[in-house]
């Protein structure tokens, strides 16, 4: 069994897709310790060759991993047929099996999932300006406008997992802080109570939100083990009180937590 391998997510476009499918089946083998590197916009056959030329000095004859979605077959090959790469293309696979199925020739057309209208552009901007003039408890007269609101302790991530919601969803977040002016009354602003089927809660196990608030405010009352478990208590009665659905954020990555978000409260991603 390989105890390490070098791993190269080579795209004709920007190779976001192929490097998320590469990563989503490679943490099925944590065992193995992955060095990958992604490699974008490999469009002619000159590009395709320094690249395999680059790849296979820097692997050394170790049969490098070469996770590809590259569309001209002409490029493709230059790498698919190197006896020296372990070469994948799970697009390839799964578009010739649709053509068969839909009796429709596939575009294959490079980076055309990409290519984003200009209305959902203008959406997916709307979404990340609102994000940001509404994070951390800012504007909350102006809720009413938004798709959802994530409440939650200090440091207990909601303002990456807003971000992620308007910059890879296109959805219109904002974020609220949970602090002693509303954990000690268990109550809530009237800019979320009357948007209250809007809103997620975001909790944290509080050996984790100590070990995050502890590197930036070593030693304070803040950062105590047991404000932190006071905190999250009060935290999860508001949500009983309010009936806010509740995500645990503990262990989990930004991007699932976002999902998880979206669909507790049925959101349309763009």
């Amino acid at each position: 069994m390989w105890k390490s391998k070098d791993v190269y997510y080579i795209s004709d476009s920007t190779g976001i897709l192929i490097s998320n499918i590469g990563k989503a089946v490679l943490c099925q083998f944590p065992e193995i310790s992955f060095q990958e590197e992604r490699i974008s916009y490999v469009n002619t056959v000159e590009q395709a060759k320094k690249v395999l030329k680059k790849i296979l000095k820097q692997s050394g004859g170790r049969k490098p991993l070469i996770f590809s979605t590259i569309v001209d077959p002409k490029v493709r090959e230059v790498i698919r047929l190197s006896t020296e790469v372990e070469y994948f293309d799970p697009l390839e696979s799964l578009l010739e099996g649709l053509e068969n199925s839909l009796e429709a020739e596939a575009l294959r057309v490079p980076g055309f999932s990409h290519h984003i209208s200009d209305v959902l552009m203008n959406r997916r901007v709307e979404a990340i300006h609102f994000c940001l003039d509404h994070d951390d408890g800012q504007k909350p007269d102006q809720y009413k406008e938004a798709e959802v609101i994530i409440l939650g302790v200090s440091r207990s991530g909601k303002t990456p997992v807003s971000v992620y919601l308007a910059t890879q969803m296109g959805i219109k977040s904002a974020n609220f802080p949970l602090t002693s002016e509303y954990l000690n009354r268990y109550r809530l602003p009237p800019g979320i109570t009357k948007n209250i089927n809007r809103t997620v809660g975001l909790t944290i196990t509080p050996e984790l939100l100590h070990s995050i608030r502890e590197k930036r405010y070593s030693g304070s009352s803040y950062a105590k083990l047991a404000t932190c478990r006071e905190e999250i208590q009060q935290a999860k009665q508001i949500y009983q009180k309010y009936k806010i659905p509740v995500i645990k954020s503990s262990g989990k990555s930004i991007e699932e937590i976002a999902t998880q978000i979206s669909q507790e409260l049925e959101l349309t991603r763009i």
